[in-house]
């Protein structure tokens, strides 16, 4: 068995590659409309953003280490087969051709390129993008085996170079202090931090780039499963202090930006307004390239990890077949439009995000609960159907009637449902439910 170590070189190469990969068009958008939201309650609102936005990934990846797994599927099917199988297509499909990959041309237009566009061709304009920005992180994504070099070498580097330019003018050139917060960050800024974190779809990413990260290692010569699970973890390490460093800016730049600029319907308006304020015209030239390479990084590596992951799902279907079906099926959701594509995104993320915190937590305590079916079965059970609730309670508000009331009448009784949190309370009676029977099977077995 292999002794050789992963060099320090490394190690923050696959590091910057999966921060790359973690922080694309959500990362940029998401952090400054909470920091605008949340005003004078910015700071607890951060702290629940970041428990969800970077401590739940960190989980994640340290889940994808700990239990020496290859993917979300071999994690999944602790709960059974054919769960297994249901989570890790609809996850793949979330963060994939549905919704992550399609907002990551929206986004990058919407932010970067269309202030150069006429009005009169945005919508052709976002059809020419799309097209080249999915040509393009199809043909990287052709061969897997390069994507440290593209991602943690290259891409990485430069996007941070680009953003670093604009968070050291927040720093050194505050335009404000926060005005009053609105919506939940008035009364619990903590909890509404919490579910913002959501959108960010990094929980969901870190089970799909687990593998990739986990090949990155193998792919160095690194074989011993013990080193590879360390490994693992500090790469994630090294991806999540990064992006709660920068979390923390972007959120000062939403807050602050207020003093020169009204609220706007998502973030993408706020990183415009103000990279305009600081440094003019060259400021949309730098915001484009900022979003662009954001962007089509974190594409590239969703791309990849769909294709690896179908192709172990479904071995018949080739690789080549897959990542062009990943690269083509988002151009059809990419241009309806960046709010309408969060609108109906945001409901899916509140019915899936619980099921995978569960099962990375309850992955991280199988050294004190064990792994019986049991407990894992009956833990996804409980949690199953208060956040099918919370999922139809994220629904535009013209579409909360008729039966869709009727349930939503019943979410209302478990606690911090208005937040989107109504999972949690029945994911512990769950873990105690399972517990108690997967002692009573074990005695009588």
């Amino acid at each position: 068995m292999s002794t050789q170590k992963l060099s320090t070189r490394n190690l923050l190469f696959i590091g910057m590659m999966l921060f790359g990969l973690f922080f694309g068009a959500g990362n940029l958008i998401f952090p400054v409309f909470v920091g605008q939201q949340a005003g004078t309650h910015y700071w607890p609102a951060l702290i629940g953003f970041l428990i969800s936005g970077v401590g739940l990934p960190l989980l994640g990846v340290a889940a994808i280490g700990i239990t020496k797994s290859d993917g979300v599927f071999q994690l999944s099917q602790k709960v059974n087969r054919f769960y297994a199988y249901a989570f890790t297509v609809l996850l793949y499909l979330c963060i994939g051709p549905l919704f992550a990959l399609p907002r990551l041309a929206s986004i990058s237009f919407e932010v970067g390129l269309s202030p150069f566009v006429a009005h009169g061709h945005q919508s052709s304009g976002l059809l020419i993008y799309s097209v080249l920005f999915f040509l393009a992180a199809w043909w990287f994504a052709r061969k897997p085996s390069k994507i440290m070099v593209y991602v943690g070498k290259f891409l990485t580097p430069a996007f941070l170079i680009l953003l670093a330019a604009i968070l050291i003018m927040v720093v050194i050139k505050p335009m404000g202090s926060g005005q009053m917060p609105v919506g939940d960050y008035v009364k619990v800024p903590l909890a509404a931090g919490f579910t913002a974190g959501y959108s960010t779809m990094d929980a969901l990413a870190a089970l799909a780039f687990g593998i990739i990260v986990v090949n990155a290692i193998c792919d160095l010569g690194i074989t011993e499963p013990t080193q590879i699970a360390g490994d693992t973890i500090r790469a994630g390490s090294i991806a999540v202090v990064l992006m709660a460093v920068i979390y923390g800016l972007l959120g000062l730049l939403g807050r602050n930006a207020l003093g020169h600029f009204s609220r706007a319907a998502n973030g993408g308006p706020v990183l415009a307004n103000v990279a305009h304020y600081y440094f003019g015209e060259f400021g949309n030239v730098l915001l484009a390239l900022l979003v662009i390479l954001a962007c089509l990084k974190t594409a590239i590596g969703l791309i990849t990890a769909f294709g690896d992951t179908f192709r172990e799902l479904f071995p018949r279907i080739p690789y080549a077949v897959l990542i062009i079906f990943a690269s083509a099926t988002p151009l059809i959701f990419a241009n309806i439009g960046l709010n309408q594509l969060l609108l109906f995104s945001t409901p899916l993320l509140y019915f899936i995000y619980p099921l995978a915190i569960t099962l990375i937590l309850m992955s991280l305590l199988t050294p004190i609960f064990g792994e019986s079916r049991w407990l894992f079965g009956t833990v996804t059970v409980f949690t199953l159907i208060p956040a099918l609730l919370d999922g139809l309670n994220a629904l535009p508000a013209n579409l909360h009637h008729g039966w869709i009331a009727n349930l939503l009448s019943v979410g209302h009784l478990l606690p911090g449902f208005s937040m989107g949190l109504g999972w949690t309370i029945p994911a512990l009676v769950g873990l105690v439910v399972g517990w108690c029977l997967s002692v009573t099977a074990g005695k009588r077995s």
